[in-house]
């Protein structure tokens, strides 16, 4: 597999398009070839994608951060840890990470995926092999009220996280019950083997908040169609909140 249509791959964010060059590594971070924004808390270079072999593989140049990694379906899900590389076989692949209270997404696309579809997905049912964990209501409301802004956000790019607080406020719930379904979450995720659930106690708060809304986006827990049902809820609180 040889040739310049072959070898063909761009990364799409925020409406920017960067054809990337088989001959050299492509670089992301605060520096590089993508320049992602001036966060502190982003890596000067965290991921990089470069041609080798015959394949396109993204790795994690970075010492802090992870990504969480899938194909356009949501079918698979690659959590890409600091030191990790994985190869590009599908023709869209989504890259989700967090730096500090902003979630950043970008789409890889690739002229001449390895993998091709062999049958169309049937979501008919609105279930995802990834997302198979069972939730109730209450608990799908509150990752939907910490995913709102990345959900609202038109395609690739950047979004602010809000707070537990502002989360709760937006639901019309107290700041414990919110942070008591939070918990429930996490635990739940943590026992099926999403990473990222646990933490230190310092940074925990805010990492666990992140991690879940990148994981509730690859595995479309929650989607914009979902939307609606914060204000519903919020509109239904003082008939009930218990």
């Amino acid at each position: 597999m040889t040739g310049a249509e072959t070898d063909e791959l761009t990364v799409d964010f925020a409406g920017e398009l960067f054809q990337v060059d088989p001959q050299r590594p492509f670089t992301v971070g605060r520096e590089g070839d993508l320049s992602i924004d001036d966060n502190l808390f982003l890596h000067r270079n965290f991921l990089t994608i470069e041609h080798l072999g015959g394949l396109w593989i993204l790795s994690n140049v970075g010492s802090r951060l992870s990504a969480t990694v899938t194909d356009s379906a949501s079918r698979v899900q690659a959590w890409l840890a600091p030191g990790a590389r994985l190869p590009l076989v599908f023709a869209a692949t989504t890259v989700i990470f967090s730096a500090g209270p902003t979630t950043y997404e970008l789409t890889i696309h690739a002229a001449e995926p390895m993998f091709r579809e062999t049958q169309p997905a049937d979501e008919s049912d609105g279930l995802s092999t990834i997302g198979a964990v069972p939730l109730t209501p209450s608990q799908r409301l509150m990752i939907l009220a910490l995913a709102e802004p990345v959900l609202r956000r038109e395609g690739t790019g950047m979004s602010e996280l809000p707070t537990s607080a502002q989360a709760a406020q937006r639901l019309g719930w107290t700041l414990t019950r919110f942070n008591r379904k939070l918990d429930n979450v996490c635990d739940k995720l943590d026992r099926i083997g999403v990473p990222g659930m646990r933490g230190g106690v310092r940074s925990f708060a805010t990492n666990r908040r992140v991690r879940l809304v990148e994981h509730a986006i690859s595995a479309r827990l929650v989607t914009r169609e979902d939307l609606p049902l914060l204000d519903e809820e919020h509109d239904s609180q003082g008939d009930d909140d218990a």
